[in-house]
């Protein structure tokens, strides 16, 4: 806090840039909205994350403006350093405790949120086709209890700890860091494991774009997992250090205490970023799509805006001139959206139709009877009695035989040969097909909207 420059404060909020950006080209905010159709889950998990960052927005915004009104002083045997916290004024010390408190709250619920990660990815590379629903299973009620021991104990750590600004703060680095150092490192077995989860739904015979969906989450959880690692370590490490006795070799050296407090910052925003693509994925196919739309209807409404000034002011014109007013046949409107230019098929003449049918035709003397006996009738119809019967699909406790052509004629499969069923897909979580981020869920593992995860915006 005193020791680092204000700078490396205001790389902590570099995130709240893109996260307008983002929700605002995912669905212009709509996913901020508490509707009927979104689950508890999803809304708690949606504010939780999102409160996370104008909070942690907050702490650094607060203290660069106090660093930077509070300046430098030339401090013996080291230089010019940031002044220490002992001589800011009045205003600026009791600013400290509450921008400490807004930290520690909303590094609790991110890990909150970290904790809701782990538990769903290892729910999901775990969970049998028998266990769909996540909101009855082991992993949610872990998550549960362990939210609620970060919301409580990371603030009342700074509460406990405020009669000491520096020790308040080496004892929030040091509680959340901890806490954050183990979600991170629990996370690894699952990056491990994801691989072998793979290649085991494509021996199940699952779709390719599950399969496209499951591998671009696994690249993002890498990429995330390694962004962690740069925002908790160098907080454990100026933590550990400021929690000691005596000498703070680390904290009193503004070298590695800056290259420390921006390591965190980048890892911080950067691992922040990839959780909010997870959670809200775009798709730009549909916001390209959304995007035309826009601008026809915008075109739309402006071609009706001017036909009708122009049918106001010739109506006025004519009732002027004593006319009757006639609508006008050169000022039609297009209504249509825009459409990709096909070519038209030329449409078949009239020559080129049969339309020489004359129901008289069949009482006319001279039309010919087929001379197909009844016999021979009754052999070609007694041919359609040869072909394989159709066997219905059926459940078989928790597997579905699927039905099919019998090639006997008989209604039940033969008894030398293994029964079809669903097999290999039978022991692959529906959730795998259906969800669409770990936080859009519902009860029983069907989600709350259509998207199937392939980074496609719900309609």
């Amino acid at each position: 806090m005193c020791h680092t420059s204000p700078t490396s404060f205001l790389l902590f909020f570099q995130l709240g840039t893109f996260l307008v950006f983002h929700l605002w080209s995912f669905d212009r905010f709509k996913c901020l909205r508490w509707g009927e159709s979104s689950g508890t889950f999803k809304r708690v998990m949606t504010y939780s994350y999102l409160v996370t960052i104008p909070l942690i927005g907050a702490y650094s915004i607060g203290f660069a403006i106090i660093k930077y009104r509070e300046g430098y002083v030339q401090a013996a045997f080291i230089g010019i350093v940031p002044k220490p916290y002992m001589l800011w004024d009045d205003l600026s010390k009791s600013a400290i405790f509450p921008l400490m408190l807004l930290f520690s709250v909303g590094w609790s619920l991110e890990m909150v949120t970290h904790l809701e990660e782990l538990c769903f990815w290892l729910f999901l590379v775990n969970a049998a086709a028998n266990q769909q629903d996540w909101f009855k299973s082991l992993y949610f009620r872990t998550w549960v209890v362990g939210s609620i021991c970060a919301v409580i104990y990371m603030p009342l750590v700074t509460i406990f700890t405020r009669s000491d600004p520096l020790r308040s703060e080496a004892f929030t680095f040091l509680a959340g860091s901890l806490g954050s150092m183990c979600l991170t490192v629990w996370f690894l077995p699952i990056l491990w494991m994801f691989p072998n989860f793979l290649a085991n739904l494509k021996r199940e015979g699952v779709d390719g774009s599950t399969i496209i969906r499951l591998t671009k989450f696994h690249e993002l959880n890498t990429i995330r997992v390694l962004f962690r690692f740069l925002f908790v370590a160098p907080l454990l490490v100026l933590g550990v250090d400021g929690v000691k006795p005596h000498t703070h070799e680390i904290n009193e050296t503004p070298f590695w205490t800056d290259l420390l407090a921006i390591i965190a910052a980048f890892g911080c925003a950067i691992s922040s970023a990839l959780t909010l693509v997870i959670f809200f994925p775009r798709s730009i196919e549909g916001e390209l799509a959304a995007k035309d739309q826009r601008k026809w209807t915008r075109s739309l409404k402006a071609t009706l805006t001017q036909h009708t000034q122009a049918m106001t002011e010739s109506r006025g014109t004519s009732i002027s001139d004593g006319l009757s007013l006639a609508p006008s046949r050169t000022s039609a409107v297009n209504i249509y959206p825009p459409m990709s230019a096909q070519p038209l098929g030329k449409l078949p003449s009239s020559a080129d139709r049969d339309v020489s049918f004359d129901k008289s035709d069949l009482n006319s003397p001279d039309k010919v009877w087929s001379d197909v006996d009844d016999a021979e009738r009754a052999d070609t119809m007694g041919n359609f009695t040869h072909l394989p019967s159709m066997r219905p699909n059926r459940r078989l406790g928790s597997d579905i035989e699927l039905g099919g052509m019998s090639p006997n004629g008989s209604t039940t499969p033969p008894s030398n040969t293994a029964t079809p069923r669903r097999g290999r897909m039978s022991r692959v979580n529906p959730l795998v097909h259906n969800f669409t981020s770990p936080i859009d869920l519902m009860s029983g593992g069907t989600p709350s909207n259509g998207s199937r995860l392939t980074f496609t915006r719900p309609s």
